[in-house]
C-alpha cells in the first residue's frame, strides 16, 4: 500500500503518517526531513526530489509520504493507492502547532530535523499565508493527481471515525 498525506501546518500529518505506517508496517517519509536540515536551512527542489524518488524506489512495495511540497516528486500522487487531505480549521491547526511547540521547544522532533520554533512568520503561515486562494487551488490539484482512494477530512472527529473503521484506536 502506498499512502500520501496532505494538510495544513499543524493538522497532524506526521502523527497520521506514523499511525498508518505502524498499522500497515510501512516505512514513513516526512517531507520536512527532505526540505530542512541544520538550523532551518533548506535543500533545492532537485535534492528533495532525489531523496523522495530514492525512498519510493527503495520501498516499492509500499510507503507513507506526508507533507505538501507541491513541486516535489509529483509521481508520489499518481503512485499512491490512498490519499488523505487533512483540511482542518485554521484555529484548530494553530492550537495543535502551539501544543507541538510547547512539547518540543528548542528540541528536534522525530519528523523535522531542525530545533522546534514558533515565530510570527509561522503564525501568519498557519492563519493566512498557507490558506490563500492559490494554496487552496494547489491542494485541489494535488488531490486530483491521485487516482487512488481519497479521504478529505475536515475535523479530527472525522479522522477518528475513519481510524476506528480501520480498527486503529488512539
Amino acid at each position: 500500500m502506498k499512502i500520501c498525506i496532505l494538510g495544513h501546518s499543524g493538522s497532524g500529518k506526521s502523527t497520521l503518517a506514523e499511525i498508518l505506517g505502524k498499522k500497515y508496517s510501512l516505512p514513513v517519509l516526512h517531507l520536512d526531513t527532505t526540505y530542512w536540515y541544520g538550523d532551518w536551512q533548506n535543500r533545492t527542489r532537485e535534492e528533495q526530489s532525489a531523496i523522495v524518488k530514492a525512498f519510493m524506489n527503495d520501498n516499492c512495495d509500499g510507503w507513507v509520504i506526508e507533507g505538501n511540497y507541491g513541486k516535489i516528486c509529483l509521481e508520489r500522487f499518481s503512485e499512491c493507492d490512498c490519499l488523505y487531505f487533512l483540511n482542518y480549521n485554521r484555529f484548530f491547526c494553530l492550537r495543535q502547532a502551539l501544543a507541538r511547540y510547547k512539547k518540543y521547544n528548542g528540541k528536534v522532533r522525530p519528523d523535522c530535523p531542525c530545533p522546534e520554533k514558533f515565530d510570527a512568520e509561522f503564525l501568519f503561515w498557519i492563519l493566512f499565508n498557507g490558506r490563500t486562494a492559490s494554496k487552496r487551488k494547489l491542494f485541489k490539484r494535488l488531490v486530483s493527481l491521485s487516482s487512488g482512494e481519497k479521504y478529505i477530512l475536515k475535523s479530527r472527529r472525522q479522522l477518528n471515525k475513519h481510524l476506528d473503521k480501520l480498527c486503529i484506536y488512539q
